[in-house]
């Protein structure tokens, strides 16, 4: 049978947990048990051989009499009537026997016994080794823990005694314990059983709480609810607390992907709407052939805008699922940085912008240069596209340490403080400033395909902006490894770091 709810599987390995130790439990104790008891009855037997020899002796003394009659040659020698009345009060096995072997005294208790059992006791008696040890005799009807004793010493004819105590009741306390564990150790299990199912459903509850809050949030709907926190600090505080920050990021997400999507969906309508209009107007008689040829062309660059914003779409797409791939080879920055410069300062030329360089140094970097030139192009060209006119841009290239940085500042319109953290998202325009109808209007994606690049090449891209003062981006990209760099044992020069990055792009 499959236990399905997890208190429900608790209760169970608790349950068998609880029953294999109940056993051991039974077991260790049976065993320490019987072995206390043996280790009793050894005692007893043993304080009993002494006792019976100290009556002999104090009977010896008391009596001045001898301890052994002969009041029937036919029947034999026996203890007197005194050694006799004093021996009877023992209330176990014992035996006395003189130097020929011949039974001087057997207790009632052994004359109780069976003719076999009598014989077989003095037969076994007789056999025994005189030892501080006493051993275990087996007979018919009853098992006999015995120990011997020498009784010369006291100069009567008694030679030896022999003492034994019934096994009984080492096999019946065992017995005993055995049927008490049957009584209560169910008990005790069904008890035990309940009360671990209760406090597992206690135990439980917080959670079944939080996943029915979950349930509720899951939803879509209601991404902005959060798990209550408990402030016990346990360790369903701190799943309530991931959740609450994965529920977060899924709020940040889903917003995000409904914005891209209007986002997305108003940028493809208007340039469509504008196309069909003026295909329409092409396609219309009315109209000169001057005037279709104006409404194509505007068609045209409408088709090219819907390209440019589709293939960004694509980059970013790829980009997210991780299979855009860089062909990395080395790339000397200085030269790269020189190049989007004089780029630069023809795209500034109608606004005339000051589009200066006080710092370009030499820098080398594994990267993909297709996508490197494009981070650069797009910084320069947004930072020309935000600052008015007479304004001024200065890009800078510094090496420092083990990394190099790309600096472009203007002094355009700036960003305000609430939008510096938006400014990366994809379609994120300020509305004052970048509004689809003015004229510096573009789709919002430059600045998330630039982040992408950075990132992509293990670098960073930031900004620091002020509302009506200007913005400065910086690029920052790690250097590639100087030729007599070790890395795993190999010296890596500059062809095989340049064979290294093709690979991995």
């Amino acid at each position: 049978m499959i236990v399905g709810s997890i208190r429900s599987r608790l209760t169970l390995a608790y349950t068998l947990a609880l029953s294999t130790t109940l056993l051991l439990f039974a077991l260790a104790l049976l065993s320490v048990r019987r072995v206390s008891v043996l280790r009793e009855l050894d005692e007893r037997v043993q304080a009993e051989v002494e006792q019976t020899i100290r009556i002999v002796a104090a009977a010896g003394q008391v009596t001045r009499q001898p301890l052994v009659i002969t009041p029937d040659e036919q029947v034999g020698s026996e203890v007197s009537n005194a050694l006799r009345s004093l021996l009877d009060v023992l209330p176990d096995y014992v035996l006395l026997k003189d130097q020929r072997g011949y039974s001087l005294y057997r207790s009632n208790i052994v004359n109780q016994l069976g003719i076999e059992d009598i014989g077989l006791l003095d037969s076994i008696a007789q056999a025994m080794p005189i030892t501080q040890r006493s051993e275990m005799v087996s007979l018919r009807d009853v098992e006999l823990l015995l120990a011997v004793r020498p009784l010369a010493k006291f100069g009567s004819r008694i030679d030896r005694v022999w003492v034994g105590v019934s096994t009984q009741p080492a096999k019946l306390a065992p017995n005993e314990l055995i049927a008490t564990m049957f009584l209560i150790a169910p008990l005790l299990l069904a008890l035990s059983v309940m009360f671990a199912y209760f406090i597992a459903g206690r135990a439980f509850r917080p959670i079944d709480r939080i996943i029915d809050q979950v349930e509720a949030i899951t939803d879509g709907r209601s991404l902005h609810r959060r798990l209550a926190i408990g402030a016990a600090g346990d360790e369903l505080a701190r799943l309530s607390a991931t959740l609450n920050a994965m529920i977060e990021r899924l709020e940040t997400s889903f917003g995000a992907l409904r914005r891209f999507t209007a986002d997305a969906s108003h940028e493809l309508k208007t340039p469509l709407t504008v196309m069909r209009a003026d295909v329409e107007r092409a396609m219309s008689p009315v109209f000169t052939p001057v005037e279709q040829a104006v409404s194509l062309e505007e068609a045209l660059q409408q088709l090219t805008r819907m390209a440019d914003l589709v293939d960004s779409l694509l980059t970013l797409a790829r980009a997210d699922e991780g299979r855009f791939d860089l062909y990395r080879e080395s790339v000397e920055l200085g030269a790269l940085a020189r190049e989007v410069v004089e780029t630069a300062r023809l795209l500034g030329e109608d606004a005339h912008l000051t589009i200066d360089a006080p710092v370009i140094e030499d820098a080398e970097v594994l990267g993909d240069l297709t996508r490197l030139r494009q981070m650069f192009l797009n910084l320069v060209t947004n930072a020309i596209k935000y600052t008015p006119r007479g304004g001024r841009v200065e890009i800078n290239l510094v090496s420092s340490g083990a990394a190099v940085s790309l600096t472009v500042r203007d002094t355009g319109i700036g960003i305000a403080a609430a939008d510096v953290p938006h400014i990366f998202e994809r379609f994120w325009r300020a509305d004052r400033v970048r509004s689809r109808a003015s004229e510096r209007g573009g789709f919002g994606l430059g600045l998330a395909i630039c982040q992408w690049i950075a990132q992509a090449h293990d670098g960073t891209l930031t900004v620091q902006s002020r509302l009506g003062r200007g913005t400065t981006f910086t690029a920052t990209l790690p250097l590639a490894p100087s030729p007599d760099v070790v890395v795993d044992g190999d010296e890596v020069d500059e062809r095989a770091g340049s064979n290294e990055g093709a690979m991995n792009g």
